[in-house]
Order: C-alpha cells, then sequence, then structure tokens
C-alpha cells in the first residue's frame, strides 16, 4: 500500500485510527491523553504530546514516519532534539529506534488500524488528474468550514509575504522606504519583468533618489541611466534624450553607480502600455510626486486616498512615445484600475502587515485586511475556476486566500494539512462500513501506481 507521512500526521491529528486496546509494537498497554500540538518547524512532529505507557505517565514530544527505519534515515539517532520523543507512531516498525543513551523508544503501529474506508478516499484525492483534488466533492463539505479556512489562508498568504518583506528589511538596514520602494518595483515589472524592475531598484538606493526627488528630468535619468536602455549617442536624436545622457553622465559619476545589463529586459508579448519604458518613467514620476512612498501608505487614510498615490500621468515625451525614439499614439500613458488594485493587493497590504509585526501594533494588520476585504477580488483564470465550483471571491482578500489555497495546498496535494480535505477524510471514517469500495478501474490504477 502506497502511503505517505502526512497521511500519518493527519489519523494521528484528527484519532482517525482504531484507538481500542492500544498497545506498543512490543506489547505494553498505550492511553493517549492529549495527541499534542502539531509542530510545522524543525524538530520532532507533534509536541506537548501526554501518553501512559505501560502504567507509567509520559510528556514530551511523538515523531512519525512511514517505516521506523526512517528514524535513522533522517539523522534522528544523532540529533539530541529528538531524546525527549516518548512515541515513535509509524505505519510499519522494520527495525527499532534508539536515544542516543541507547534506550529504546516505543513504538505504535498503525497498520491494521486504519479503516479501508478513510484511506481510499485519501488516495481517490492524490490520485486524479482533476483541477483540484477534492473538485467533485467540494459541495460536500458545509460553508462554514470553507468560509473560516479561507480566512485562515488569507492570514496565511499575508504572514509568507511579510516575511519576505522583513527579511529584505533587514538586509537593507531596517530602512522601510528603501524596502517598500524595492517591492513597489518589482510590482509594476509585472510577471515579464519583475525581476528586472527589481534589480533596477536595487541597483539605484532610494536615498540617491531623494537627493534629486525635486527634478523629474534627473530621475528619469537616474532611471533610465541605470536600466541600460538610454540610447547611444547618434546623430539627429531627440533633445530629451540628449539631455537625460547628459545628466546620468555626472549623477554615475557622482553616485559611483553601475548600470544593470540591457539584457535584463523583456518586450516579447507585452502591450505597450507595459513596456519597461513606460514602467519606468511611471516610477520615476511616483518618486517625483509622492517622495517617500511607505510613509504615504502609511499616513493614507483608506483605499481611495491610497490608490491616489499611483494615479499619475507622464512627463510630455511618454505621452508620445512608448520607447526611445518611436513615436506611438498619444495618450496619458496612466496606469490602470487593475494595475493600481494590484499594487495595494501584492505591495501596500502585504508591508502593512510587516509593519505590523514589527512594530507589534495590529492596527496596520486590521488596516491590511480592511484595504483587502475593501477591494474587488482579482479576475483571472483561477479566480474564474474556483467560482465554477462554487467558491466564487468576493473581495481581494477571498481571491488572495484562494490563489494561496490552489498554489500551496492543491496543487501540492496537501489534503491532510487543509481544513476542507480533512472533513471529506472525517466523513469517509465516519461514515465508515458504508462507503462504496474502489472500482475496479480505480482499483487498476491501484494496482499500476503501488505496483501490487
Amino acid at each position: 500500500m502506497q502511503m505517505r507521512e502526512d497521511f500519518i500526521h493527519f489519523l494521528w491529528r484528527q484519532a482517525r485510527f482504531d484507538l481500542r486496546q492500544l498497545k506498543t509494537t512490543t506489547g505494553a498497554p498505550i492511553s493517549v491523553q492529549h495527541f499534542g500540538e502539531h509542530n510545522h518547524d524543525a524538530g520532532p512532529d507533534f509536541s506537548s504530546g501526554q501518553i501512559r505507557i505501560d502504567g507509567m505517565q509520559w510528556a514530551g514530544n511523538v515523531e512519525m514516519h512511514v517505516n521506523a527505519s526512517e528514524w535513522y534515515e533522517h539523522g534522528h539517532d544523532t540529533d539530541l532534539a529528538y531524546d525527549n520523543v516518548i512515541l515513535h507512531v509509524v505505519y510499519e516498525e522494520d527495525r527499532p529506534v534508539y536515544r542516543t543513551n541507547g534506550q529504546r523508544i516505543p513504538c505504535l503501529e498503525l497498520h491494521g488500524r486504519i479503516p479501508p474506508g478513510i484511506y481510499q478516499s485519501y488516495w481517490r484525492l492524490l490520485h486524479n488528474e482533476y483541477w483540484i483534488p477534492c473538485e467533485h466533492q467540494l459541495h460536500l463539505v458545509d460553508e462554514p468550514t470553507k468560509r473560516q479556512w479561507i480566512d485562515n489562508i488569507l492570514h496565511e498568504r499575508l504572514r509568507a509575504k511579510s516575511e519576505r518583506i522583513l527579511e529584505r528589511l533587514a538586509a537593507n538596514g531596517r530602512d522601510w522606504e528603501e524596502t517598500f520602494y524595492q517591492f513597489l518595483a518589482r510590482a509594476l515589472g509585472g510577471r515579464v519583468n519583475a525581476d528586472a524592475m527589481e534589480m533596477l531598484a536595487r541597483s539605484l538606493p532610494f536615498r540617491v533618489l531623494l537627493k534629486h526627488k525635486h527634478s523629474l528630468v534627473q530621475l528619469e535619468a537616474l532611471f533610465f541611466g541605470q536600466s541600460g536602455l538610454l540610447p547611444e549617442k547618434c546623430t539627429g536624436e531627440e533633445a530629451y534624450v540628449t539631455l537625460l545622457r547628459r545628466e546620468y553622465a555626472l549623477l554615475k559619476a557622482k553616485h559611483g553607480l553601475r548600470p544593470i545589463p540591457t539584457t535584463a529586459w523583456r518586450y516579447l508579448r507585452l502591450r505597450p502600455n507595459n513596456f519597461p519604458t513606460i514602467r519606468i518613467a511611471q516610477l520615476s514620476t511616483m518618486v517625483y510626486r509622492t517622495g517617500q512612498l511607505f510613509g504615504k501608505s502609511l499616513a493614507a487614510a483608506d483605499a481611495k486616498e491610497l490608490a491616489n498615490m499611483f494615479e499619475i500621468e507622464l512627463s510630455n515625451y511618454w505621452r508620445t512615445h512608448y520607447r526611445f525614439g518611436k513615436e506611438g499614439q498619444a495618450g496619458r500613458r496612466r496606469l490602470g484600475t487593475d494595475m493600481i488594485n494590484s499594487i495595494l493587493i501584492n505591495t501596500v497590504a502585504p508591508a502593512l502587515v510587516a509593519y505590523s509585526r514589527h512594530r507589534s501594533d495590529a492596527r496596520y494588520y486590521d488596516r491590511a485586511t480592511d484595504l483587502l476585504r475593501t477591494l474587488p477580488a482579482e479576475n483571472n483564470k483561477v479566480m474564474r475556476k474556483w467560482s465554477q465550483l462554487g467558491l466564487a471571491p468576493n473581495n481581494a482578500g477571498n481571491s488572495q486566500a484562494l490563489l494561496e489555497l490552489k498554489t500551496s495546498y492543491c496543487a501540492k496535494t496537501r489534503c491532510t494539512d487543509c481544513a476542507i480535505g480533512c472533513q471529506l477524510l472525517a466523513a469517509s471514517y465516519d461514515n465508515r462500513g458504508t462507503e462504496p469500495l474502489l472500482s475496479l478501474n480505480e482499483q487498476a490504477q491501484v494496482y499500476e501506481v503501488v505496483g501490487v
């Protein structure tokens, strides 16, 4: 039978196995008072367990594996952190395990204690080609469970995003403006030029920009010069290009700057409004108009005031050009509503959460979640598919949570870590004896996958 450790964790966490007359593999009776707390970090799988073994009360950690021999494969036999393991829970004990002092660790074997129905349901979730594993069972899960899980997933996503910001903040010497500016630049790059825009921002410190924030020409000279997109000198070139090159030559020497490679940028299959030249011009204008972007984000009263920060108009040259030396249809080249909302969702809200954690001030966390619940849900193929399955997002907080659910849980078949998957598996346990057996076709797939 194919088995995964996460399924063992689920069985233990939810007590979904035969608990009658529990015994260790050496025959000692076991009574579980507390299964412990699931540990997602380094160390044993469950902490603070309370278990009576052969009449003696134990308190400590519980470790789990499919096969007991994995204890040695993972190096636990030489790791003092595992000496406090009071019970080893495995599917099969193919080898006894010992603490570093040579004392044998009691082992509970789950082989023969797992109801067939719950494993069949688990197998069905893991082995299908649906968009999400529970695509045809999702309707069986009650609405409160789904909505509560979506709320939990949003907090998980915000924490993960804020963690990346805090890591960068530490690298930037706790400079919030520098950090926010780098993440904003990345957001403006979109999926195609995110790395290049971040590289540009990191090559051009925000403190340098602040010294020239009262001159849009100097800001554009700095950004375009550092981007490597500023054309080489040629006869008959436009006066604006000549001016930028002259300004950049002076500023480059003054601040000791080194431009990034021109090869970092991509134009293929991009609409003109998304060309890197336009995005760079927009970032220049934001700095010129707003200055300390993160400070203004903290001070903004609501989503409308935040959005106003990014509603900018470009300089005259970029109203008639998409690239240097090539005129295009005249326009204001504003950021669209979808792009502004994307910045608020993916940059401003996570930055507020990071600031909340850094300052231990819950007000900024609440502002971040309020902002996401104020903004409309994102519209993409992932959201459209969730809507077809009956989980239509009604705000940006919901859509962010559903993105996280799809990428971090469904795509990785982490069904036993998901409240929706756990409810489906628990139902198959509670209804054991009434669930249908695997079909002949499914049995054939089991034989092929497991090789039995």
